[in-house]
C-alpha cells in the first residue's frame, strides 16, 4: 500500500540514520609497500563485511610507507572523526602515529611486532620474537631439552630472541644459551663455529708441517703418536634465526663446525613462509612456531573466495586488527579494545593485554618434505603473560 497524505497533512518525518563509528585504517597504499597495503585493505574489508554491521565505517588513509606519511594519515583520520586507528605497518610508522594518537586517547591497533611500541593506547599485533621463543623453546623443554644455543643475525631481532631465550631458560633454573651473531650479509658459518667453541668443542689438529730440508727423517708411521680425536660440542637444541638458503647452509654445516649431530633444530615464524625448507635433509624434523593450521586455512579460503587471490602473510594481521576494532566499537567502549577477552583471529586465538601486547596462541610445526606437519596445536593465550 502506498501512503498518500491528506491535503494539508505533512509528510512523515524521515528517520535519521544512526550515527556511524569511523575506524581509521592506516596503510601504505602508495610507494614500495603498496601491494601489501592493498591486500591488507582487502582483509580489513573482509573482517568488516563478516561482522555485518552498518553502523561502522572503515576509512582508509595512505601512509605512503613513511613515518611522516603515517603521522599525516593519523591526523587526517582523527580530524575526520575516527574513534579507533587500525595500522600502520612498521615500527617507525607506529612511533610516528603514537605521537598523535596517545594525547588524544585514541586506541591504535598496529601491525608491527616491535613490542617497544606497545603501551599508552598502542597495541602491537605482530608476533613478537619473545612469543616465538617461548612457544618453540617451551616445546623443546617439555621433551627434555636442557642445553640450548642460538645463531642469529646481528641487530635488534637477534638480541630480542637471545633475551627471550635467556628468560625462558632461567624460568626453568637452566643456564642461558650459547649465543653467536653474524652480519646479515656476512659469514653465518663463523657463528656456528663460535657456539661450537662455547660448547667445549676443540678443533681437529692441524696437519704437521713438512720437515725442513736436511733434517732427520720423521718417525715411521708405526712409532708416530696417534692424533687425538677432536671434541665436539653437544647441545640438545639449536635455534637458527634465519630462513631460506642461509638456514639450509647452517643446518647442513653443524658437523663440520664441530657440533654433535643429530641435534634438535628450532626456527622462527619466518619458516612458515619458506616451503622449500623440507628439501634440506638436515632440516627435516626441525620445529618452528606458527599459525594454527585450521584457522589459517579457513581464513585463506574466505580471502580467496572474496578476492580471487591468495592472502599474503600480513593480510591476517589486518583482518585481526579490524575485527578487534569492530568488536570494541560495537561494545561501545572504543577506549578499550577488549583487553583480556579472547578473539579468534585469522591465525588462531589471541588476547590484547593491558600493557599493549597481543598474546597469540601459536602452534608448533615440524619441517617435513613437502609441507610442514602439526606437532602441537595452538595453545590458548594466557590473559596475563
Amino acid at each position: 500500500m502506498v501512503y498518500m497524505p491528506r491535503q494539508g497533512q505533512a509528510l512523515p518525518a524521515e528517520q535519521p540514520l544512526p550515527p556511524r563509528t569511523r575506524i581509521g585504517l592506516l596503510l601504505p597504499l602508495s610507494g614500495g609497500n603498496a601491494p601489501i597495503g592493498q591486500a591488507m585493505l582487502s582483509a580489513a574489508q573482509l573482517a568488516l563485511f563478516e561482522q555485518g554491521d552498518n553502523t561502522l565505517e572503515l576509512a582508509p588513509y595512505d601512509t605512503r610507507g613513511t613515518g611522516a606519511g603515517a603521522a599525516e594519515a593519523a591526523r587526517s583520520a582523527l580530524a575526520s572523526g575516527a574513534r579507533l586507528l587500525v595500522g600502520p605497518l612498521t615500527a617507525g610508522e607506529t612511533a610516528a602515529v603514537a605521537q598523535t594518537a596517545r594525547p588524544a586517547q585514541v586506541p591504535v591497533l598496529a601491525f608491527t611486532s616491535d613490542s617497544a611500541q606497545a603501551g599508552g593506547t598502542v597495541w602491537v599485533l605482530g608476533v613478537t620474537p619473545a612469543q616465538q621463543v617461548r612457544r618453540v623453546v617451551g616445546a623443546a623443554l617439555s621433551r627434555g631439552a636442557r642445553r640450548f644455543a642460538l645463531v642469529a643475525p646481528e641487530g635488534e631481532f637477534g638480541r630480542r630472541l637471545a633475551a627471550a631465550m635467556n628468560e625462558a631458560l632461567a624460568g626453568q633454573g637452566l643456564p642461558g644459551p650459547a649465543v653467536a651473531y653474524f652480519p646479515p650479509r656476512g659469514d653465518a658459518m663463523a657463528a656456528l663455529r663460535s657456539i661450537a667453541v662455547q660448547g667445549g668443542a676443540t678443533p681437529p689438529p692441524a696437519a704437521p708441517a713438512p720437515p725442513p730440508p736436511g733434517t732427520p727423517e720423521a718417525l715411521p708411521p708405526a712409532e708416530a703418536m696417534p692424533a687425538p680425536e677432536p671434541v665436539r660440542a653437544s647441545y640438545d637444541a639449536i635455534l637458527i634465526a634465519e630462513s631460506g638458503e642461509k638456514a639450509r647452509r647452517l643446518a647442513a654445516g653443524l658437523a663440520e663446525a664441530g657440533i654433535s649431530v643429530p641435534v634438535r633444530l628450532l626456527g622462527t615464524a619466518l619458516w612458515a613462509t619458506d616451503p622449500g625448507l623440507g628439501s634440506e635433509p638436515a632440516l627435516v624434523g626441525a620445529w618452528f612456531p606458527g599459525a594454527d593450521p585450521v584457522a589459517q586455512s579457513q581464513f585463506d579460503g574466505r580471502y580467496q573466495a572474496a578476492f580471487g587471490e591468495r592472502a599474503p602473510p600480513l593480510a591476517g594481521i589486518a583482518y585481526d586488527a579490524t575485527g578487534l576494532a569492530v568488536r570494541a566499537a560495537r561494545g561501545g567502549s572504543v577506549r578499550d579494545p577488549g583487553t583480556g577477552e579472547l578473539f579468534l583471529g585469522a591465525a588462531g586465538p589471541l588476547r590484547l593485554l593491558p600493557d599493549g601486547r597481543a598474546q597469540r596462541g601459536l602452534a608448533v610445526l615440524e619441517v617435513q618434505p613437502g609441507q610442514p606437519v602439526l606437532l602441537e596445536p595452538a595453545a590458548m593465550p594466557d590473559a596475563g603473560s
